[in-house]
């Protein structure tokens, strides 16, 4: 039999369990009221526990229905047959409602479904290739079970499990959003018929969470409050990434650095595949292409320029008894057991056991592991890959004694080597329902770890699979964290609800065509909207080769991408950036407004860690109200107010892009300013191949740094703001924000002498302009030395006089501003696009004015007035 557990906060008992609530959430847990059932383990992802089912059953003579109000959402539930409802208090308006379907609640099956209205837009539901967009589409197939297949597989469970969806509804004119979350690891295929959502899960139990919203922003804030707020990032994460799997040695990663120098295009990062390692081991060094001397040696010049260096980490540990992280495993007994024994597995070393992080034998023991190859190699964050976990074979393996394992110098080392068979045997690797797995119905053990092989106390796989990556970021990130006391940077490949917390994430395996560059940006998309912001796609496609054209428009996208990296396949030809020169024009005129921006993007960082903010957000998450943009999937805004509109069509010089109402300009020529009035349709923008359209809204006070070629010096140097007004406004106001720290420090908080966090307003009455600006924990910056030398106003005509500026209360004087001469320069006549002229342009109407010739203290609280007057 089964009970119901539920949420309120006025009403703490009900006829057959508890509920508890949250203002802005409710959860509703059934389960099985004999016997426990598998869940999500409370250690792995803190939450409030569910109170034991403490009554009868839902069982027995029918009673009337009742409502359990709390201070947003309303639950509903009945029965003869049971079903339950959340609806919203305000407008009675209905959230998620079972009563048209069945509910079936078996041991190794469970079925729900709730109706929903048709125009009911809903994102989420993954890891998968939407090819599509970012809106689901009715009838495609949503499974979700963490699965190692290439992301050019559309529409199939990939390296993530997210059973989160945002729905979002368009009611008298006004956006309103909400989330639902199914907390459940075990495999599950999701069903949406556009008037309904029905969920077929293999296991566990029925654990929902209801997100009130009601805008997209308030339901990533409530859905990460519940999960855990996304990781802070490092400074220089922010930064350009270069990887390649087949930097053979130590000579090609000093040649790749030194290209990148040479072209002058922003380098941060520095990156090796497996190929640093001994024969593919774990936190070895391949003695002979990366002896550690001439590693240790380039490591401390890179570091003494302020780059980095990230290597990849495998859970699959080569079993080899002179192999010592396979011994110190296998004396602490902290691998996942078949039959008793070490469950036996295929990955890039040959036969390899798999680490149980559930296991806190095995967390310590990886702890200990992190902190030895930290000894050898300073790496600065590591990459966990092949984690959902793959496996080269199938079902119950041993090592042959015919032939050899790894085969020698075998050009197909993915190709299963090991004696195997499958197991048909149990119910857990042949379950009575079977998911859509690999988009194929494929055994569940198909290419990683055996179903039926157990955990730590007997947990068996067949539950904790998709937790697998979830398990070992978790881990990685408490090694990290305690070793030189700065803030980790984890890379991971398979995730899971919560792994935002501990990691950043890329999207896999994609492929060098325009197709996969368009569909980067839904994967992208979805991530914020799953708690994991830092994220991006393989710039220029992992395999096979990109065109030239292709990577051109590659890096114009990837470097608005949070987390922004080249990367290739051995078998794909080179790619850096600087390989083509056309490409390396592009990358620097792209990368050089990323670096202009990274204040920007670290302060997005600090509001997503704060809130859950998505850093790359779709636009309807500043527009709700905006259905045109509902289902819009190529273009996104970096944070409230920044537009990437990216080329993602071969041969094309220019590119159509929809814009909200409102006054756009755009951040490489402000003079190219977007006026839209209704914003349905799209304006067509030019975009020859070496650039890419980037605007600020009206509205927006954006910092911006001068740039660089590595983020070190980059956020060093002075300050701009750029404030955009409507264009030609009499009373407007704008605000924004900058947050600056010590980059490593492991906390990512407002202290004294540790970080600064500053609000920027600025307003125009008449002719009258100010803008000021609000310091809090001044010291830092003061310390740093960090200033503001320009004001970029953005939408004013004319120029300014009769300047006053105040610091901290205090007219400025010589003391206060020693280097200051402020002066007033106007910009250039306005070339509008959109409905007021299809890049019409009109000389007579200047858009920008700067105040130039400043050194306001970022630390201080300042204010600057002055008139705008129109020359004759």
């Amino acid at each position: 039999m089964w009970g119901l557990r539920g949420c309120s906060a006025s009403r703490t008992n009900m006829p057959h369990g508890h509920r508890h609530e949250t203002r802005e959430r409710v959860r509703v847990q059934i389960t099985d009221a004999d016997k426990p059932r598998w869940e999500v383990p409370y250690n792995l992802l803190p939450r409030e526990p569910a109170p034991p089912v403490t009554g009868g059953r839902v069982t027995g003579a029918p009673f009337t229905a009742a409502e359990y109000p709390g201070e947003e959402l309303v639950f509903t539930y009945g029965r003869d047959p049971f079903w339950f409802a959340v609806h919203r208090r305000s407008t009675r308006q209905p959230l998620f409602n079972t009563s048209a379907g069945a509910l079936l609640f078996k041991d190794q099956y469970l079925e729900v479904s709730t109706a929903l209205p048709k125009d009911a837009a809903l994102y989420g539901l993954g890891e998968n290739t939407q090819p599509g967009g970012i809106r689901l589409r009715p009838n495609d197939p949503y499974t979700i079970y963490t699965t190692d297949i290439s992301a050019i597989n559309l529409n199939t469970d990939l390296y993530g499990s997210h059973p989160v969806y945002m729905d979002l509804r368009s009611l008298a004119g006004r956006g309103v959003a909400h989330a639902v979350l199914l907390l459940n690891s075990n495999g599950m295929d999701v069903f949406y018929r556009g008037t309904s959502l029905t969920y077929k899960v293999i296991g566990g139990l029925l654990d929902f969470y209801f997100f009130a919203g009601a805008t997209p922003l308030a339901v990533v804030d409530q859905y990460t409050s519940m999960i855990g707020r996304p990781a802070p990032m490092p400074y220089w994460a922010f930064g350009f990434h270069q990887c390649r799997w087949g930097y053979k040695n130590l000579s090609v990663v000093e040649g790749v650095v030194e290209g990148y120098r040479n072209a002058q295009i922003p380098l941060d990062v520095i990156w090796n595949d497996d190929d640093h390692m001994d024969a593919a081991k774990d936190f070895t060094l391949d003695p002979v292409n990366y002896p550690r001397p001439k590693l240790l040696a380039f490591l401390d010049k890179i570091h003494a320029q302020g780059m980095k260096y990230i290597v990849l980490i495998d859970p699959g540990i080569a079993v080899n008894n002179s192999y010592g992280v396979y011994q110190r495993g296998m004396a602490r007994d902290i691998f996942i057991k078949l039959d008793g024994q070490p469950y036996l597995a295929q990955v890039w070393p040959g036969p390899v056991y798999f680490p149980d992080f559930l296991n806190p034998n095995g967390v310590s023991w990886w702890i200990d592991e992190v902190r030895r190859f930290h000894d050898l190699v300073p790496v600065d964050g590591l990459w966990i890959d092949m984690n959902e976990a793959s496996n080269f074979c199938t079902g119950k393996c041993t090592i042959p004694k015919k032939h050899q394992c790894p085969i020698p110098d075998s050009k197909t080392p993915w190709v299963c080597c090991l004696d195997c068979k499958n197991l048909t045997n149990t119910r857990w690797d042949e379950p009575p329902y079977k998911i859509n797995a690999s988009g194929q119905t494929a055994r569940l053990g198909f290419n990683t770890i055996a179903t039926s092989a157990t955990h730590y106390n007997g947990i068996l796989e067949y539950n904790a699979h998709s937790l697998y990556g979830f398990s070992q970021a978790i881990a990685t990130h408490k090694a990290l964290q305690g070793l030189q006391g700065k803030r980790p940077f984890i890379l991971t490949r398979s995730t899971f609800v919560g792994s935002g917390a501990y990691a950043a994430h890329w999207t896999g395996d994609n492929k060098g065509t325009w197709e996969n560059l368009r569909y980067s940006i839904s994967t992208m998309l979805n991530f914020g909207i799953f708690g994991m912001p830092m994220v991006g796609s393989d710039i220029c496609g992992f395999y096979p080769s990109p065109t030239e054209e292709l990577c051109n428009r590659w890096i114009e996208l990837g470097a608005f991408y949070p987390f922004s990296r080249d990367h290739a396949n051995f078998a794909s030809p080179r790619q850096e950036l600087y390989v083509w020169e056309s490409v390396a024009k592009s990358a620097r005129n792209a990368l050089g407004m990323r670096y202009k921006l990274l204040p920007y993007l670290y302060t997005l960082n600090y509001e997503a860690h704060l809130t859950g903010a998505p850093v790359a957000r779709p636009v309807f998450f500043s527009f709700p109200d905006f259905t045109p943009c509902y289902g819009l999937s190529t273009q996104f805004l970096l944070g409230a107010g920044v537009m990437v509109s990216p080329v993602l069509e071969e041969g094309a010089t220019s590119v159509r892009a929809l814009f909200p109402p409102g006054t756009w300009y755009n951040l490489f020529d402000t003079t190219k300013v977007v006026v839209s009035k209704a914003g349905e349709a799209p304006v067509r923008l030019d975009a020859p191949l070496n650039e890419i359209n980037v605007h600020v809204y009206q509205g927006t006070v954006l910092p911006m740094q001068r740039g660089g070629v590595i983020s070190r010096d980059a956020r060093a140097t002075p300050f701009t703001l750029v404030v955009a007004f409507p264009l030609g406004a009499a009373q407007a106001d704008a605000e924004g924000a900058v947050y600056v720290d010590d980059d490593e420090r492991p906390e990512m908080a407002l202290a004294e002498g540790q970080a600064t966090y500053v609000r920027f307003h600025a307003s125009v009455r008449g002719r009258a302009v100010t803008v000021r600006s609000e310091a809090l924990m001044g010291s830092y910056s003061l310390r740093a030395g960090l200033v503001i030398e320009k004001l970029t106003v953005l939408g004013l005509e004319g120029t300014g006089k009769d300047i006053s500026i105040v610091v901290d209360g205090a007219d400025a004087d010589a003391a206060a501003v020693a280097t200051s001469s402020p002066y007033f320069a106007a910009g250039g006549g306005a070339k509008l696009q959109g409905e007021e002229g299809e890049g019409v342009e009109d000389s007579q109407r200047s858009v920008e004015v700067d105040v130039g010739g400043l050194a306001l203290p970022l630390g201080k609280s300042f204010t600057v007035t002055w008139n705008m007057q129109i020359e004759a």
